[in-house]
């Protein structure tokens, strides 16, 4: 497992993709292994995973859509998202 730091770049990993599911009327990510139905704060963080933007400023970018993000909740979700192996590192 990976130290995710404020620092850290978090991308979907290659053959992942998240979409809006209009049948489900929420995000699903799909992935070769399977489709997984995130909450809407994983789904949240998901959107924000480009290779380019680090953990500090996806909690900054949270922040201002959410009250009360902190660094350490989104460094969870990133943590629990790498465990099912469709988050990496850049």
């Amino acid at each position: 497992m990976t130290t995710i730091g404020l620092d850290s770049t978090p991308r979907l990993r290659r053959g992942v993709r998240l979409t809006y599911d209009k049948t489900r009327e929420t995000h699903v990510l799909l992935f070769p292994e399977g489709v997984l139905v995130p909450n809407k704060t994983a789904a949240a963080v998901l959107e924000l995973c480009d290779g380019v933007t680090t953990v500090a400023e996806i909690t900054t970018l949270l922040g201002k859509k959410y009250e009360g993000v902190r660094a350490q909740d989104v460094q969870d979700v990133l943590t629990r998202l790498e465990d099912r192996r469709v988050v990496s590192w850049t």
